[in-house]
C-alpha cells in the first residue's frame, strides 16, 4: 500500500512540476509574437485490480498541447494581409494627393499665371516686357510640369525599391519556414507529441509572410507546411523553398517587374496574380493610380502643345511672319519587347489632344495582322496594317518588319509632362497678331462693314496674299486674287461667314453695287493683338476629353480622382485595421496567455506539488511505522 503511495505521490511531483514549468513558460513568453499558450495534458494512470476493486495509481503527464485554432489564427492572417494592402496602398496614394494639391507646387497655379501673361500681351501686344515676361511664365509652367513629373519618377524608383526589399524578405520567409519544416520533422513529432515552439514560429513566419504576399499555408499529413502564393504557385514544398525575383521589366521602360522562379524558368506575376498584402499593393499602385497619373499629366501637357502649338502658327510676329510652333511638339513613347524577334520600329504621333485618353497600349503582330489592346479597359481591336490613328494617336510602321509575335508597348503621354519644353526663344516671335487686316475700299457707297476677320485654319499659303471681295449687286459678290477657285456670284448674307485662304471675315449692312472690301497682309501690326486673344481664349476652352474640359479642368479632375482614391484607401484601411484588431482579439482570446489566469495556475500547481509532497511524506512514514512493527 505503501509503495502505491509513494507512486501516486511521484507521478502527482511529476504533474505539478510540468504544470509550473509549463505555465512559467507561459508567462515568460506572454509578449512574444506568435506565441500560443500550452497546457499540459494529462490522464489518469491505469488503475490496480484487487479483491476489493480497481484503486488508482495517480496520473500520467500525456503531453504539452499549444492552444490553437487553424481557423481564428487564418482569419487572423487574412484580415492582417488585406490590413497591409491598403496601408501600403494608402500611403503611396497620399504622396500624390499631396503633391497635386499643394497649392504652391501643384499645377493650377502655374497655369493662371501663364495665361495671365498671355492676356497682358493681348492687351500690350508691342510691349517688348510683356511679350518676354510670356516667354518666362511659359519656362516656369513648363519647369512645374517637369518638376511634378520628376516627383512622380521618383514615387516610380521608390514603389520599384520597396517591391526588390519586399521580394528579398519574402524569399528569406521561405527559406526559414523550409528550414523550420526540415527541423520539425526532424524532431520525429507525432498528432499528440509537437515541438510547439517550433510550430509557433513557423506560424509567425506564415504570418509575416502572408502580410506581404498573401500567402496561403496547408498542413500535409507528415507534418510539413506547403505555402503557395498568387494563383498557387508554390513557394514552399517541405524542405523546398521557390522564390521570387525583381528584374527589369521587358516591356515598361523604368520598371521592375515580379516573377516566380521554377524549375529554370520565370513567371511573370501580375497585379491580378499578386492582389494581397503590401507587395500587391505597390504593384496595383503601380499599374494604375501612378500610371493614370503620370499619363493625365502628361495627356494636359500634350494638349496644351497641340492647342496653343495651332493657334500660335495661325497668327503673325513682329517681323511680319507667321507663327511657327510656341512649344516643342511632342510624340508618344514606343518600346519595343526585349523578346521581339523582328526588325519592326513603331512610332506613336499625337494626332488629337482631344481625342487622347489617359491609357497605354499593347501591339502585338501575330496572324499576320496588329492587335492593339487599350489596356484601361483591355478593349481589342484588329488591324490589318498600319498606320492606324486611335484615341488621338498615330500608330505608324516607321522600318522594319516584325516577327510573329512581337509585341511593342505604346505610352502616348507618359513622357510628354517631362518633354514639355519652350519652342520660342525671341520675344518678337511671339504671333499676337493677325496675318490678315481687312479693309474697306474709299470709294464705297453703301452701308456695308466688314470686322477685322479671324484666321481659322487651316493655314493656307495664301492667307497673307490680297484678297478683294467685289459686290456685283447687294445680293452677289465677286472674291478675286491669289487663291484656288475664285468663287464668284456668291449669295451674300449680311452677318453670314466668309472663309477664304485659311481666314474667316463677316459683311453686315446693305452694301451697294461695285462696293469693294479688301483682305490683305497685316503689314505693321505691331498693336494688333487679334491672335494673343485667341491664344488667351484657350485657357477656358474645352480642348480636352473630346472636347469637354479645359487644361484646369483636365488637372482639377485629376486632382480630384487621386483625393478620391486617397480618401477610399484611408477609409478601407482604417476599416480594416478594425477587422484586423477584432480578428487577433478573437485568436488571442483563446490561444492569448492571460497573466492573472497564469497567475492563479502557479497556485494550483503550487498547492499541488505540495499536497503531492505530503502524499510522498505520509507513505514515507506509514513504511517506517511498518518497519517498527517488524523489529
Amino acid at each position: 500500500m505503501s509503495s502505491g503511495l509513494f507512486g501516486i505521490g511521484i507521478s502527482g511531483l511529476t504533474a505539478a512540476q510540468a504544470g509550473l514549468v509549463t505555465t512559467g513558460h507561459n508567462i515568460a513568453n506572454a509578449s512574444t509574437a506568435g506565441f500560443h499558450r500550452q497546457q499540459v495534458v494529462q490522464s489518469n494512470a491505469t488503475p490496480l485490480m484487487t479483491g476489493n476493486g480497481f484503486i488508482g495509481t495517480g496520473v500520467n503527464v500525456e503531453t504539452v498541447r499549444r492552444v490553437y485554432s487553424d481557423f481564428l489564427d487564418g482569419q487572423a492572417n487574412r484580415a492582417q494581409s488585406q490590413a497591409s494592402y491598403y496601408a501600403a496602398y494608402n500611403s503611396q496614394v497620399a504622396q500624390i494627393d499631396n503633391l497635386l494639391s499643394d497649392p504652391s507646387a501643384g499645377l493650377a497655379p502655374q497655369l493662371q499665371t501663364f495665361f495671365s501673361s498671355v492676356h497682358e500681351v493681348a492687351s500690350n501686344p508691342a510691349s517688348a516686357s510683356s511679350r518676354q515676361a510670356m516667354i518666362s511664365s511659359a519656362n516656369t509652367l513648363a519647369a512645374r510640369f517637369q518638376s511634378l513629373d520628376n516627383r512622380l519618377v521618383e514615387i516610380n524608383r521608390g514603389v520599384n525599391a520597396q517591391i526588390d526589399s519586399t521580394i528579398s524578405s519574402v524569399n528569406a520567409y521561405a527559406r526559414e519556414i523550409a528550414s523550420l519544416n526540415a527541423r520539425i520533422s526532424a524532431t520525429g513529432a507525432s498528432p499528440d507529441n509537437q515541438p510547439n515552439d517550433l510550430l509557433d514560429k513557423r506560424d509567425q513566419l506564415i504570418g509575416e509572410l502572408n502580410s506581404m504576399v498573401g500567402a496561403t499555408a496547408v498542413t500535409q499529413p507528415d507534418g510539413n507546411v506547403s505555402v503557395s502564393i498568387g494563383s498557387g504557385q508554390a513557394l514552399v514544398v517541405g524542405t523546398q523553398a521557390y522564390s521570387l525575383a525583381a528584374v527589369p521589366s521587358a516591356e515598361v521602360p523604368d520598371q521592375t517587374d515580379v516573377v516566380y522562379r521554377t524549375g529554370g524558368t520565370s513567371v511573370l506575376m501580375t497585379p491580378s496574380t499578386l492582389s494581397a498584402g503590401s507587395l500587391g499593393a505597390l504593384l496595383s499602385f503601380r499599374s494604375t493610380t501612378l500610371a493614370d497619373t503620370q499619363n493625365q499629366l502628361g495627356r494636359i501637357a500634350a494638349g496644351l502643345t497641340e492647342t496653343f502649338n495651332a493657334q500660335h502658327r495661325l497668327g503673325q510676329d513682329l517681323q511680319g511672319g507667321l507663327g511657327g510652333d510656341f512649344f516643342q511638339p511632342m510624340q508618344g513613347t514606343v518600346t519595343g519587347n526585349a523578346g521581339n524577334a523582328g526588325t519592326a520600329t513603331i512610332t506613336a504621333g499625337l494626332a488629337s489632344a482631344s481625342a487622347l485618353t489617359s491609357s497605354n497600349y499593347r501591339l502585338v503582330f501575330t496572324g499576320g495582322a496588329y492587335q492593339l489592346t487599350r489596356l484601361s479597359d483591355n478593349t481589342m481591336t484588329s488591324y490589318a496594317t498600319l498606320p492606324q490613328t486611335v484615341d488621338g494617336i498615330s500608330i505608324q510602321l516607321s522600318g522594319g518588319a516584325p516577327a510573329n509575335g512581337d509585341s511593342f508597348f505604346i505610352e502616348p503621354t507618359r513622357y510628354t509632362a517631362r518633354n514639355l519644353t519652350v519652342a520660342v526663344t525671341n520675344p518678337n516671335a511671339i504671333a499676337a497678331a493677325a496675318p490678315m487686316r481687312t479693309a474697306s475700299a474709299s470709294a464705297n457707297t453703301g452701308a456695308a462693314r466688314i470686322d477685322d476677320g479671324i484666321v481659322n485654319g487651316p493655314l493656307n499659303a495664301n492667307v497673307q496674299q490680297p484678297v478683294s471681295i467685289v459686290f456685283t449687286s447687294p445680293t452677289t459678290f465677286n472674291v478675286t486674287g491669289t487663291g484656288t477657285g475664285n468663287p464668284v456670284g456668291v449669295a451674300y448674307t449680311s452677318g453670314g461667314s466668309i472663309t477664304y485662304n485659311g481666314w474667316t471675315v463677316k459683311i453686315t449692312g446693305t452694301p451697294a453695287t461695285g462696293d469693294t472690301f479688301n483682305v490683305t497682309s497685316n503689314s505693321n501690326g505691331t498693336a494688333d493683338s487679334r491672335n494673343a486673344a485667341r491664344l488667351a481664349d484657350l485657357q477656358l476652352a474645352n480642348t480636352l476629353n473630346n472636347g469637354t474640359t479645359s487644361y484646369q479642368g483636365a488637372y482639377g479632375q485629376l486632382t480630384s480622382s487621386v483625393g478620391n482614391t486617397g480618401r477610399e484607401m484611408q477609409i478601407a484601411s482604417d476599416a480594416q485595421d478594425t477587422i484586423a484588431v477584432r480578428a487577433r482579439e478573437s485568436q488571442q482570446s483563446l490561444s492569448g496567455v492571460n497573466l492573472d489566469e497564469e497567475a492563479a495556475n502557479l497556485l494550483r500547481y503550487q498547492q499541488a506539488y505540495q499536497a503531492s509532497s505530503k502524499v510522498i511524506e505520509v507513505a514515507s512514514t506509514l513504511f517506517d511505522t511498518i518497519l517498527r512493527l517488524g523489529a
